[in-house]
């Protein structure tokens, strides 16, 4: 990877998930209508689009080489080994509804390999920034999984994950049951990227993703890694790269056996 393009990527990155989340703050609380994008309960906002074509424009301007693959958009007919994926607005859900737990999702992979990801919370100004090899950063300052000592967990907090289209699907109500009966508390914020950095910075113990692959889960995966976290899939080998159904486990690496004991006992 070149120096020259990561730097610039950064840079690039934040101040488009800059920009973008000064748009989202400033129209929190005035949209009143919004689109139905399928049977399962996304949805879209004039926001969504406005946001997207802050970002996109300020990639393409610096990069009009790479790929893009984006929300709203779809993706362009560029060929390359550089992918930007970019979910504008994480959480419309939650937005179009006054709920302030949302965020922008930006994130850069090389050869499909996360190399550098950007998430904004507008609401709180927080901005995380983790680059492959350098660590994760919230508003300029390193965050780390293990920032408050862990303990042997009897019960977790643990996040919830699922893909739009998993809904109601038997094994996933079976399993999100068992993590919500069995630990000290299940979160489903939708708004996943906020999930993640949560994760990042201790302030949760898990995450649990079922079936949930999108433009908002890249940036997610390496801000824990580069956090100091975790990332393997059910049978507990290390997730790398992309998938396209992917069902994951998040967390310490001390307590990996704690998760996959969990997610097993949930299936079975």
């Amino acid at each position: 990877m070149r120096p020259l393009t990561m730097h610039a990527a950064r840079e690039t990155a934040i101040a488009a998930a800059y920009e973008a989340g000064r748009l989202t703050r400033e129209r929190f609380g005035t949209i009143y209508g919004y689109e139905e994008k399928d049977d399962h309960g996304d949805i879209v906002t004039e926001v969504d689009h406005l946001a997207e074509s802050i970002i996109l424009q300020k990639i393409e301007r610096v990069f009009p080489e790479h790929r893009i693959r984006s929300e709203e958009f779809g993706e362009n007919e560029t060929q390359s080994d550089w992918l930007w994926l970019v979910d504008p607005l994480d959480g419309t859900n939650n937005f179009a509804v006054g709920l302030p737990i949302f965020g922008i999702s930006i994130t850069l992979l090389h050869l499909q390999i996360p190399v550098l990801a950007v998430i904004y919370e507008p609401m709180t100004d927080r901005l995380y920034v983790s680059a492959a090899g350098e660590g994760t950063l919230c508003n300029s300052k390193p965050v780390r999984i293990d920032r408050v000592q862990a303990k042997e967990l009897t019960k977790a907090r643990v996040g919830w994950i699922q893909g739009h289209a998993v809904q109601n699907e038997p094994r996933a109500v079976k399993l999100r049951h068992y993590i919500d009966v069995n630990t000290k508390r299940m979160m489903r914020l939708w708004a996943p990227t906020l999930q993640w950095c949560m994760l990042a910075r201790g302030d949760l113990d898990g995450i649990i993703v079922y079936n949930s692959e999108g433009e908002d889960l890249y940036s997610g995966l390496l801000m824990v890694k580069e956090s100091g976290g975790i990332v393997i899939d059910y049978e507990g080998n290390p997730f790398i790269g992309m998938r396209k159904q992917p069902y994951l486990i998040a967390c310490r690496s001390q307590h990996k056996d704690y998760f996959m004991n969990m997610v097993q006992e949930g299936l079975h």
